[in-house]
């Protein structure tokens, strides 16, 4: 018997079934061109065919390098084979990789390595290349890519858990998204430390609904009751990203609780029939261990809107904050015109939060239909602005200056509209920071903070600006906060503290910073520089090689006039530390 180390990759077709039962050969025919093509590439990537069955495929690679290549650059040609096709026509794989011993005996290949591949195949969601721990070890310094850490998973006759990755394309994206961070997976510890007094988790509510197209109103519901309670100064409320890593997770909702360090938690579901919703819901206080409050509502769905405040004030009232009757007056919303273009903006915030290019701009599709419903729709404005805010920020528009400043635009008309939206401001600081125009910049994140209290994700993104405008302490003081109110923040929020510790000439602590990241490609620059005024330059080298790895094209000056720095000694500053690196 023989033992070899290698790169496993199981991919197979979603919906196979379904589709040979609505047409045989037509799927047959199309599954085996995209067959095809993957013998053909894993040829040119040291990767071999072992087995092709109906729908899925086996490979072996010499390298985990290799195999995540290959995959990357398979599923971006069955993109371009899809483009022209009809949703339900679509052949959709996905992957699963995993680097392990394999055995080989008589031309027979066996071994656990090969069953934790095909089982982390089958938890991969459509589309998507999901990868072990070993493998994410193997690739993560090497390759410019992007990784999403989606938690220790327990498979069908495998002893251990397995940690498992997403892939994201674009690693500067992927710093975006929120998720588990490697170093917190299951320590049979409380994670949140001391229980705040006022302090509160509204966990993803339930959908019950027979069809789970209508799921969002689940969604819409825990996240504006969340956004509801973040305008409360006395809360301190767990940011919605970090509430929806719960969400798979086999946990109570007092393990969560005490897990995330909060005294009150809400938990509820929500169905709906036809034009009627029923919503259920308590409110439990963690320290007495009981249920303060629970209620059934049964109400027509034009009701929501007033529902939603109505359930606000109750969780207030039950929870004995002390609220000024100034913080109680913002909590009405101004709700759109329609129900229906309330449901393109919460349909919108699913595809946001991913974070990519055609995310994104399906996002903006559907806010754009909202604002097509009802063209005075505050939030749907806001919403709007940030996807073209995104748009310049990854170089995804074709003229980024003019997506920058539509962006602009759109966050002023929605202030107009709901001066007590913070989205709307902060996305008009956003833009105005990286107009150049500081004051207004701080201005508009200061007045969003202030409507919003608890937004963490707004909270890091005034950190950067306030980096950018020589306020490095206070950035810093501000992203401290911001990790605590959201314990599973991206890598975004450590970027941008490293930024912060260079301003500062505090090198090893900006170092530290990056390199907790899970995707360190964009912070590399950071990094690069960081070494370089250490005179650490073996280090420096090796950053500015990865640099110039994820961004061929990198030049100094270029990256220096997009900059948005007030202080021109800060921009002198990096520059220098990059050029000592060597680039």
């Amino acid at each position: 018997m023989k033992r070899r180390l290698a790169a496993i990759v199981f991919a197979d077709v979603v919906n196979y079934s379904r589709m040979m039962g609505e047409d045989e050969v037509g799927t047959t025919l199309a599954v085996r061109a995209r067959l095809e093509k993957f013998t053909a590439l894993a040829q040119s990537h040291s990767g071999e065919v072992i087995n092709t069955a109906g729908d899925g495929i086996f490979l072996l690679f010499n390298s985990a390098v290799d195999a995540v290549t290959f995959a990357v650059e398979i599923q971006n040609q069955l993109q371009e084979m899809n483009e022209d096709l009809a949703g339900d026509k679509k052949i959709i794989f996905r992957f699963g990789i995993n680097l392990g011993d394999v055995l080989q005996s008589d031309g027979d290949l066996s071994g656990d390595s090969i069953n934790i591949a095909s089982r982390i195949e089958s938890f991969s969601e459509p589309g998507r290349i999901c990868i072990s721990g070993s493998v994410y070890d193997s690739v993560s310094g090497k390759m410019a890519i992007g990784y999403e850490y989606l938690g220790a998973q327990k498979f069908k006759n495998i002893k251990d858990n397995i940690d498992v990755f997403q892939i994201h394309e674009n690693p500067t994206s992927a710093a975006m998204t929120a998720g588990l961070r490697r170093e917190r997976k299951d320590t049979g510890e409380s994670e949140g430390g001391p229980i705040i007094d006022q302090s509160i988790v509204v966990l993803p509510f339930a959908f019950q609904g027979s069809d789970q197209t209508d799921s969002w109103f689940a969604d819409g519901l825990t996240e504006d009751i969340t956004t509801s309670l973040s305008k409360f100064h006395q809360f301190f409320v767990i940011s919605r990203n970090s509430a929806y890593i719960y969400n798979d997770r086999q946990m109570t909702p007092l393990e969560t609780a005490r897990e995330l360090g909060v005294r009150y938690v809400v938990n509820g579901s929500v169905r709906k029939a036809g034009n009627r919703i029923r919503i259920t819901i308590e409110l439990i206080d963690v320290i007495r261990n009981r249920t303060i409050w629970g209620e059934q509502y049964n109400r027509e769905i034009e009701d929501l809107f007033d529902l939603q405040d109505e359930i606000t004030q109750i969780i207030v009232s039950a929870t004995a904050a002390k609220i000024e009757s100034s913080e109680l007056d913002r909590l009405k919303q101004t709700p759109p015109a329609n129900m229906a273009a309330y449901g393109f903006v919460l349909q919108g915030q699913r595809y946001i939060f991913s974070y990519t290019r055609i995310g994104v701009s399906y996002a903006r599709e559907l806010y754009e239909n909202a604002l097509h419903n009802d063209p005075n729709y505050a939030r749907a404005m806001a919403a709007k602005s940030r996807t073209l805010n995104l748009d310049w920020r990854y170089n995804w528009a074709p003229e980024p200056e003019i997506a920058i400043d539509n962006a602009l635009v759109l966050a002023l008309d929605a202030i107009e509209l709901d001066s007590l939206d913070a989205r709307g401001f902060g996305e008009l600081g956003f833009a105005h920071l990286y107009r150049k125009e500081h004051d207004a910049a701080i201005s508009a994140y200061e007045r969003a903070v202030k409507l919003n209290p608890n937004d963490a994700d707004l909270m890091s993104d005034m950190a950067d600006a306030l980096a950018h405008c020589g306020r490095s302490v206070e950035a810093i003081e501000l992203l401290e906060k911001a990790m605590k109110l959201n314990p599973f923040y991206p890598d975004q929020y450590l970027w941008h503290l490293g930024g912060a510790y260079y301003n500062l000439k505090q090198y090893e602590e900006a170092i530290s910073s990056i390199k907790s990241m899970q995707n360190p490609t964009e912070g590399r620059r950071i990094l690069a520089a960081s070494y370089g005024m250490l005179n650490k330059m073996e280090d420096a080298k090796h950053e500015a090689e990865m640099v110039l790895k994820a961004h061929p094209n990198f030049d100094i000056d270029h990256w220096a006039s997009v900059q948005p720095d007030k202080e021109t000694e800060d921009l002198r500053h990096f520059v220098e530390g990059l050029r000592r690196a060597g680039l």
